[in-house]
């Protein structure tokens, strides 16, 4: 009995994998990677250094054709070619995520500042490009939920009128006072909208300038968002950490 139930099941299981049931998965399996390639990517947000724009906690879509493809477009970063294909240059402003240039595997996600030729640089606090002091405006206080703790917050308007979000503790942080960067051709400079808590393109030794390879996609809009305090099996929890007022929100 035992050896026919055996057989039974060695049978079922070849059935199954030489079936129509095999095909559709290696379909299902087929499209995911191929609309994960080329279409877009999700991605989701483990430190605070794009707040307030994004949360710990934000699961995002990021478009992998806004700025054409790269190896990096592909899974696994497989090098079938070299540069970018169907190029488009990012507008400043722009969100965008990235493969961080000194090991060009980990993924980063900030705001494109400056564009190839750009000077940038930081003075008491305050952004220039180009020379040119950037305009920002002093907003209410942004409120993590549940923190009680407020963060002075200012709209920034950049130079193509493109305005966003940004905390700043003070004007006298680590990174307040830069040198004056000039981004190199094919490349971009890039910072967090949480300034004084940001590892980005000012640090040349720990971002540095993107290489146009280096960019993955351009954020597009938020699917998800928890604040974390519920476990994954803690069902009952769950209504109580998601921030529905986030969902299919656009990132800009």
């Amino acid at each position: 009995m035992a050896r026919r139930t055996s057989h039974g099941l060695t049978g079922s299981l070849r059935d199954w994998f030489s079936g129509s049931s095999l095909r559709t998965v290696l379909y299902a399996v087929g499209i995911a990677i191929l609309i994960r390639s080329f279409a877009y990517e999700p991605f989701n947000i483990p430190s605070g250094s794009m707040v307030p724009t994004l949360l710990i906690g934000d699961y995002l879509f990021v478009s992998k054709f806004s700025y054409g493809y790269s190896r990096y477009s592909l899974p696994f970063g497989i090098g079938l070619f070299s540069g970018r294909i169907f190029a488009e240059q990012p507008e400043r402003g722009d969100v965008a995520v990235f493969k961080l240039p000194r090991d060009n595997r980990t993924d980063y996600i900030k705001r494109i500042i400056g564009l190839p030729g750009d000077t940038i640089q930081m003075r008491g606090g305050r952004l220039y490009i180009n020379g040119q002091l950037v305009e920002r405006e002093r907003i209410a206080d942004f409120e993590p939920g549940g923190t009680g703790h407020a963060l002075p917050q200012y709209m920034e308007t950049l130079p193509n009128g493109v305005s966003h979000p940004i905390i700043e503790m003070s004007d006298e942080g680590a990174l307040d006072d830069t040198a004056v960067y000039t981004v190199p051709p094919g490349h971009y400079f890039a910072m967090g909208d949480n300034r004084d808590n940001s590892l980005d393109s000012r640090v040349l030794n720990g971002v540095g300038y993107i290489p146009a390879a280096n960019l993955i996609g351009r954020a597009e809009f938020l699917f998800f968002s928890t604040n974390g305090k519920a476990k994954l099996w803690e069902v009952w929890n769950w209504p109580g950490s998601i921030r529905f007022d986030r969902l299919f929100t656009p990132v800009r």
